[in-house]
Order: C-alpha cells, then sequence, then structure tokens
C-alpha cells in the first residue's frame, strides 16, 4: 500500500509544480498590470494672464500672472526661470515683474519632476510675452495769445506781440508769423514782429502767429484796420476880387459846409505890395458873412495868415474832424 502511495504521489508531483508556476506567473502579471495602469506622465501646460504689456516710465510696476497647470501621480516640484524681469513664487502660480524692461519678446519657462528622477516623471514648457514702450503722450498746444499794436499811425511800422501758457512742456515751440497784408521787417522767429503798413490805407492787417512743433495747429491771430485817411482838400481859391463875386463863392462854400463833420479853413495870402490891414478886412469879412449870411459857426471856422504872393489870395478848405489842418507853404 506504502508504494502505491509513493507511486501516485510521483505521479501528481509535476502537476502540481505545474499549477503553482502557472498560478504564481499569473500573479505577477496581474500585479504588473495594475501598476500600470497606476503610472501616468506628468501633464504640464502654461498660461500667461497677458501676452502683451506695455512699460510707462513712473506708472508702477509691469507685472505678469503665470500659472502652470500639471498633473501627475506623484507630488509635483516646480522650477522657473524666465531671460528677463523677475520671477516670485515657487509655486504653480508665480508672478513675472517685468518693469524697465526694454520693447521685445520675453520668454519664461517652467518644468516639473516628481522627485523620481525618471525622465518619464519630468515635463518642460514656457510662453513668451511681447514688452511693449508707452506711446509718446499726445501734444497739447498752448494757449497763444498775439496782442495788436494800439494807436496805429498809417504808413509807420506797428509791433505785434505773443505770449502763451500751457501746453506740452517737453516741446520746444517754434515761432512762424505771416501777415494777411505789409511786410514783416523785424522779428520772424521770435514771439513779437514789427510790419512795414505802408501803402495799407483803408485795409485790414491780420498778423497770425503758428507755435509749430506740436503737430497740431496752434496759432491765434489779431486784425488791425487803416481807416482811409481822411485829409483837408482845397475847395477854392481866388485873388482879390469884387465883393458879389466873393459872396457867391462864398455861397458855395457855405453848402459844403453844411455837413457838420467838416472844419472850415480860411487861408488868407497878403499880396507883396499891399496896403496894410487888407488881410485882416478881408478875414473878418469872410468870416462875418458865414456866420451871420450863411448860419454857419464861427467855431468851425479857422482863419490862417499865408506867405505874402505877388498878389492877394484866398483859399478855403474843408477838413475833416481828426485831419491834419492844411499845410501852408513857408
Amino acid at each position: 500500500m506504502l508504494r502505491n502511495e509513493r507511486r501516485l504521489i510521483g505521479l501528481f508531483l509535476p502537476i502540481a509544480l505545474v499549477g503553482l508556476f502557472l498560478f504564481a506567473s499569473t500573479a505577477f502579471a496581474q500585479r504588473a498590470r495594475r501598476e500600470a495602469a497606476a503610472f501616468t506622465p506628468p501633464n504640464l501646460s502654461l498660461v500667461a494672464d497677458q501676452q502683451v504689456i506695455t512699460v510707462c516710465e513712473g506708472s508702477g510696476p509691469a507685472v505678469v500672472q503665470l500659472n502652470a497647470r500639471a498633473t501627475s501621480s506623484y507630488p509635483i516640484r516646480y522650477r522657473w526661470n524666465a531671460n528677463a524681469g523677475h520671477l516670485s513664487g515657487d509655486g504653480a502660480t508665480v508672478t513675472w515683474d517685468l518693469s524697465g524692461a526694454k520693447p521685445g519678446y520675453y520668454r519664461a519657462n517652467v518644468d516639473i519632476d516628481t522627485g523620481s528622477g525618471d525622465e518619464l516623471c519630468q515635463a518642460f514648457t514656457s510662453t513668451t510675452v511681447l514688452v511693449k514702450s508707452c506711446p509718446p503722450p499726445v501734444p497739447v498746444c498752448p494757449n497763444v495769445v498775439v496782442s495788436c499794436p494800439q494807436n496805429v499811425v498809417l504808413g509807420e511800422p506797428v509791433t505785434f506781440t505773443s505770449s502763451y501758457t500751457g501746453g506740452s512742456s517737453a516741446i520746444t515751440p517754434v515761432y512762424n508769423w505771416t501777415v494777411s497784408a505789409g511786410t514783416i521787417i523785424e522779428g520772424q522767429g521770435t514771439n513779437s514782429i514789427r510790419v512795414d503798413t505802408t501803402g495799407l490805407a483803408g485795409q485790414t492787417l491780420t498778423a497770425t502767429l503758428a507755435m509749430e512743433g506740436y503737430g497740431l495747429e496752434c496759432s491765434s491771430s489779431c486784425p488791425v484796420q487803416f481807416p482811409v485817411p481822411v485829409e483837408c482838400k482845397r475847395f477854392d481859391e481866388f485873388p482879390n476880387i469884387s465883393r458879389n463875386d466873393e459872396k457867391a463863392r462864398l455861397d458855395n462854400y457855405a453848402i459844403e459846409l453844411n455837413d457838420p463833420t467838416l472844419l472850415g479853413y480860411v487861408i488868407v495870402y497878403p499880396g507883396q505890395r499891399g496896403r496894410p490891414g487888407d488881410v485882416q478886412r478881408h478875414i473878418t469879412r469872410i468870416v462875418d458873412y458865414m456866420v451871420n449870411s450863411r448860419g454857419i459857426s464861427s467855431q468851425r471856422i479857422v482863419t490862417l495868415v499865408g506867405p505874402p504872393r505877388s498878389e492877394l489870395t484866398v483859399e478855403l478848405w474843408t477838413c475833416p474832424q481828426g485831419a491834419k489842418p492844411p499845410a501852408i507853404p513857408r
């Protein structure tokens, strides 16, 4: 019987060993499959909250926030670096300060690992940010004022002056004057000019100052009106004629002086061979007739005595108010 048992054991032992080997192999394969299913290589992405920043002097920090998004089966360690600026933080989110950076593209990098030293457990990525400089400030025109000359005299040079306030302080203004009439004779490129006014009777002279350098139309102007010159006109001239002829001449003269804006000038030139008192008698006779017979106010009649001529001569003039009196030749 013992011999039979040994025979059975010898028969079934190889079968048992084969079964044990198969069981061990199956268990190992299942464990390997579970471990392979549990391991996943890390995944990494990087996002900047802004891809373009503008760096302005005196406007405060120029900061970009960087957000790394990583997944791994193991604890993650982040390593950051950048080719410009300053990085703050060591986790998934850091701030990147690019204050003072010159215009251009800059790169920030992040890599991660799980501490295993296995390259399969590491990842790397980067992002770029464009730094732009501040655009130049928009220029602002100054407040330009051009002052007109006072008490202009026709034919004499006039002066225009200017002043300005405000405007962009970094700009040096350039004075550029133009005139609508006359000729600039002095001061172009400065804050004051002198203008020749010859021949501008009855015209308007406008001086315009353009403050150049701002890229804008920064200007101001001032007009000056030159009146038509008021001048005295010789109305009549006659020698020592009869009284009736003289009255006829004075009647026409009185009609002209009915214009209340006119003054009458009576100039008597004595004759070289005249008798004493002839001039005064003529003056008295003319004024008396104009005032008492023609109703002209004595305050509107001016009498003058000119130098002697070959014979006594009377000139009758009309003068607008403000005109220079008739010039008496010497």
